[in-house]
């Protein structure tokens, strides 16, 4: 009994020791499982964090401007201000791709996360260590009674759920405080988005660009719809649109199709990381002034002098054409001593501040013309020219009463001014709703064309010498020269026949110069001379008058609408060009003396006038047709009318309201990579007007942009562009810096932006996220203010300000 009384007491014994471990093996397994529950909420976090870093640096801008500027962006836009705790702290129910698609936008969002992440994770390796304590003393125990087991058990269990509990009231601590910080930062975000607003209207608040910044609030708000429906509510209120808009993100290449190019773009694209700034590079020693005589004025592609010296003709004015140097610059120009903010139009258009360009050799020569004069700290433009000493309007309505046909502002609408000089013509041709394209060379005429841009009018320093002006065929409807001091009839009337180029079919040339009214020898000899050449291209002279107010007289001519002239000619001079001649082939082309044959086709362009203006802004061309592909892979006609909408959508909910842009500020602004001309449809009612730049490796869309009663030119962004220093007041860039990384450098494309745009001036940039993140980092070396990033997929905006900063 004694025998069998022991065997069943150890055999209680070990059953209890067994219990008893499996117990504790059991209690410890589920202590790991809840630390690994409670510090789970790191993982998240820690992606998020190096995902960021890694991927969407362009979106780490410096909290603080965001705070000392309420009113850059709308509350929607305002990452880490809107966001709410929940979404450092995952949904469990959420899926994967959820989680995965949620969008880290500020550095402080990110930074207060891995703050409160490091938290949780120290709490819970406490409770880990706590727990393998407990579970090796369980272990050593092994012979306790089952009792004591259950009492570990339920002690563990206690404290398992305090530890849960605190690190609960911690969250729910930060949470509180985060509230705080948000009801602190109301009054701000009350400044922009109103709050009494329902969520319909404030999906169609100011801003398009709708930042998902509710995370997994959202998720519980909206009883269980996820991130991906909530994107298609809102549908037109994207940055980047999807559905019928994604599109326009998608651009095909259409060689073969509608538009061919300036220049043939390489079809293997390929990363070129040499050519752009390491991420987190720092530059700021690097940057240094340009150290050249034209100083403050400095044109790279003008001002080249080495090259200008090795020219060894100079007779039809090479020595003013672009000769840029082998490498782009990477120095900075100096600011004018004393530079100021620039007086705004349409004040600008009578005074500049004399400091901004501080020149008086052309006030002095052309002063009693009424050009320009200087008093005190202002350079005033009375509005005269050589041609209309007593005012540019009354020139522009003599035009006008001289053949009424001219209709300004209805059926003329874009003018190209030859010689331009300050541009007054151009500047009051605003009056009649009129845009003027002016050039003139930078000569002698000290300034002339950086004149016309501080005062808010279109100019770019260009001359006629040997080469094709940056301009597709029959696109203007007037060109105008007063006094332009360019010899028309010699050498075959080549520079004559370039702007017979230009003009579209049925234009008109306004001719104002001394050999129209004058009659001494020399006058008359060339007016001969021009008769004889204007008749022998069949232009018809249409008007020739005279202007007693200003003593001056005009004639006009009008180009042919079809050949049948040209095919009547007793003589083939000027000959007509080769059929392989590509009269909108502009860039870098040598001039030739012939005329090319017009349109013959009813449905080719320049066979019909556009629409009146306004409505040709918005009616597509007659001459796209459904069997076009167009930019975005669309037929053209859907493109045209796709991109129009698109554009109209993202200025009017976005950048008119939601970057902090004072658009009395603007009034000179560039589309560097321009396509059908949507953007600068969109700010039509603007009092602003858009140099529209079609890139020579982009689709050739240039002529539709012309067709809208807008303009613009070809340029080719690895090259310095022909405009003085501080011209612009925004540049807006939209996918053009990541099409360029495989032809040339970031570096100096930053530094050509930085050169033209004002200081307060604004650079807006849409373009791929990780070309996004080496452009903030160039223009924080530079010290531009960051006033906005966004980012969504891949898609990446940026909004940025330079600065009065220039190296010492």
């Amino acid at each position: 009994m004694a025998f069998g009384t022991s065997s069943r007491m150890d055999s209680r014994r070990a059953s209890s020791y067994c219990s008893t471990t499996t117990i504790v093996i059991f209690v410890a397994l589920c202590l790991i499982g809840v630390w690994m529950m409670t510090s789970s909420t790191v993982v998240p976090v820690e992606m998020s964090d190096t995902e960021s870093e890694a991927n969407n640096k362009f979106a780490q801008s410096d909290s603080r401007s965001f705070e000392n500027r309420p009113v850059d962006v709308t509350q929607d836009s305002t990452s880490s201000d809107g966001n709410d705790n929940d979404n450092n702290i995952p949904n469990e129910s959420d899926s994967p791709s959820d989680k995965t698609s949620e969008t880290s936008i500020e550095e402080t969002e990110v930074n207060n996360s891995s703050k409160g992440s490091d938290d949780s994770f120290k709490d819970g390796s406490e409770d880990a260590s706590k727990t393998g304590t407990s579970s090796d003393n369980n272990g050593e125990e092994g012979g306790e009674a089952i009792k004591e087991a259950r009492d570990a058990d339920q002690e563990t269990d206690t404290g398992d759920k305090a530890d849960r509990k605190e690190n609960i009231e911690d969250r729910s601590k930060e949470s509180v405080n985060y509230e705080k910080t948000k009801e602190e930062k109301k009054p701000e975000q009350d400044m922009i988005t109103d709050g009494d607003k329902s969520e319909d209207e404030k999906n169609e608040g100011p801003i398009e660009e709708r930042v998902e910044q509710d995370g997994g609030k959202n998720a519980e708000d909206s009883e269980g719809n996820k991130e991906g429906d909530q994107l298609k509510d809102t549908g037109g209120n994207e940055v980047f649109p999807s559905g019928a808009q994604s599109e326009l993100l998608n651009e095909t290449n259409t060689q073969n199709g509608a538009f061919s190019t300036q220049a043939v773009e390489s079809k293997n694209e390929k990363e070129v990381q040499k050519n752009s700034l390491p991420a987190g590079g720092n530059v700021d020693s690097s940057w240094k002034l340009c150290q050249v005589a034209t100083g403050a004025d400095y044109i790279p592609c003008l001002d080249n002098v080495e090259a200008i010296k090795k020219l060894h003709f100079t007779g039809h004015y090479e020595h003013r054409e672009r000769h840029c140097p082998e490498e782009a610059p990477t120095c900075l120009v100096p600011l004018p001593s004393g530079y100021k903010q620039p007086i705004r139009w349409p004040m600008s258009r009578e005074k500049i501040w004399y400091s901004n360009v501080p020149h008086t050799k052309l006030a002095e020569v052309k002063g009693h013309q009424n050009w320009v004069n200087v008093s005190g700290d202002y350079i005033n433009f009375p509005g005269g020219g050589t041609q209309f000493i007593h005012g540019a309007l009354h020139y522009i309505d003599f035009i006008q009463e001289s053949l009424p046909d001219i209709a300004w502002g209805k059926q003329s609408r874009v003018v190209l001014d030859v010689g331009c000089g300050v541009a007054s013509f151009g500047g009051y041709l605003f009056e009649r709703d009129v845009l003027a394209m002016s050039f003139a060379p930078k000569d002698e005429h000290e300034a002339q064309v950086q004149f016309a841009l501080e005062r808010g009018i279109p100019a770019i320093s260009a001359v006629m010498g040997t080469k094709r002006l940056p301009f597709p065929s029959k696109v203007f409807d007037i060109v105008h020269c007063a006094r332009c001091r360019v010899p028309w009839h010699i050498e075959g009337g080549m520079l004559l026949l370039e702007l017979n180029r230009l003009l579209r079919p049925g234009g008109y040339f306004v001719w104002s110069a001394t050999p129209v009214y004058r009659t001494d020898a020399e006058n008359v000899g060339i007016w001969e001379a021009m008769t004889a050449l204007t008749k022998s291209m069949c232009w018809e002279m249409v008007a020739r008058t005279s202007d007693t107010l200003n003593q001056v007289g005009l004639a006009i001519y009008r180009k042919p609408f079809d050949n049948s002239c040209y095919e009547k000619r007793a003589e083939d001079n000027p000959p007509l060009c080769q059929q392989s001649d590509d009269p909108d082939a502009a860039w870098n082309i040598t001039l030739q003396a012939c005329m090319h044959r017009l349109p013959v086709d009813s449905a080719s362009r320049g066979k019909l006038w556009p629409e009146q203006w306004p409505l040709r802004l918005e009616k597509v061309p007659y001459w796209l047709n459904s069997s076009q592909i167009g930019v975005y892979g669309q037929p053209a006609p859907d493109d045209f009318v796709s991109d129009y909408e698109h554009w109209k959508r993202v200025v009017s909910k976005s950048y008119i309201s939601g970057m902090g842009i004072n658009w009395s500020n603007v009034r000179n602004v560039m589309d560097m990579r321009s396509v059908y001309g949507g953007f600068a449809a969109a700010l039509r009612d603007m009092k602003v007007w858009v140099m529209n730049i079609v890139s020579i490796n982009s689709p050739d869309t240039l002529p539709l942009i012309y067709e809208r009663g807008l303009f613009g030119m070809y340029h080719d962004w690895c090259e310095s562009f022909s405009t003085y220093p501080r011209s612009y007041d925004l540049l807006h860039a939209d996918h053009l810096f990541s099409k360029l990384k495989n032809r040339c450098q970031l570096l100096p494309v930053i530094v050509e932006a930085d050169r033209i745009l004002r200081p307060g001036g604004k650079m807006i940039v849409r373009d791929d996220v990780n070309t996004i993140s080496e452009i903030e980092n160039l223009v924080k070396s530079l010290h531009w203010e960051i006033r906005l990033t966004y980012s969504k997929e891949n898609e990446g905006l940026l909004c940025v300000e330079k600065t009065m900063w220039r190296p010492s």
